[in-house]
């Protein structure tokens, strides 16, 4: 029991997990497009890390920490961007990381985190930026709404799981859980179709398997289950992708 109390500190807690994750989304695709570079892959990486950190902490006091750790951060990224792509790659870097920070900052006076319904689909836009225009030459629109409509669907369960404590108006407050949930389904069987007709062959089949157990853990979700289903199983869903394509090609 403490080996999991240990494991969901160091690596769930500490924003690495879901950066992880983030960052398999990210390597599916871009191996779908035969662009995979491992600079990127530790760009995108370094780049969620270090936003998920300052999320989380800036309004404690370790938030001055999380600002230097941020700097080298970033300078960590322009160094990897300017060693192995072009001014290009550093404009859309900036413009992604400055659509970060207007999703939670304290020092706006409002900010994206603050308007009702809207942080689902800005947490979506952000991830599919990635995915879609961060790490090809040309903005790509399927791969952009595949990501875009998988990872709003995916955002849905936490607002189920944070309903009772969320100070902004979400869905489930609004619309109930169920409904919410219906909503992530649509999201969820529209990303597939996308997947269906614009990805090849295996990465379809891969996301289509990856959107089987979306499903069942969209279905489960409640907001009594305890926070690791959704900070570990739900959140694992974003690597599914990838891992299916690696067990379907590898193994």
């Amino acid at each position: 029991m403490n080996v999991l109390k240990i494991l969901k500190k160091s690596v769930i807690d500490s924003q690495f997990y879901v950066s992880l994750m983030g960052t398999l989304f990210a390597v599916f695709f871009m191996e779908e497009q035969n662009t995979f570079r491992y600079p990127t892959v530790c760009l995108i990486f370094i780049t969620y890390f270090s936003g998920y950190l300052y999320t989380k902490y800036q309004y404690t006091r370790h938030f001055f920490k999380i600002l230097v750790l941020n700097a080298i951060a970033g300078i960590i990224c322009a160094m990897l961007i300017y060693h192995n792509h072009n001014e290009i790659r550093l404009l859309k870097w900036f413009i992604i990381v400055v659509l970060g920070l207007l999703y939670n900052s304290f020092f706006l006076d409002v900010y994206i985190r603050k308007i009702p319904l809207l942080k689902v689909f800005y947490v979506g836009l952000v991830w599919a930026l990635v995915n879609c225009w961060l790490t090809l030459p040309q903005f790509n629109l399927p791969i952009f709404l595949i990501s875009f409509f998988f990872i709003t669907a995916l955002v849905l369960p936490f607002d189920i799981r944070d309903m009772k404590s969320d100070t902004v108006k979400t869905f489930p407050m609004i619309i109930g859980v169920q409904h919410t949930k219906n909503i992530a389904y649509l999201l969820i069987f529209a990303s597939n179709i996308l997947a269906i007709l614009y990805l090849d062959l295996n990465y379809s089949i891969s996301f289509f398997l990856s959107s089987i157990i979306t499903y069942i853990l969209i279905y489960f979700s409640e907001n009594e289950r305890d926070d690791s289903y959704f900070s570990f199983g739900v959140e694992t869903c974003s690597a599914l992708p990838f891992l299916f394509l690696a067990i379907m090609e590898y193994f």
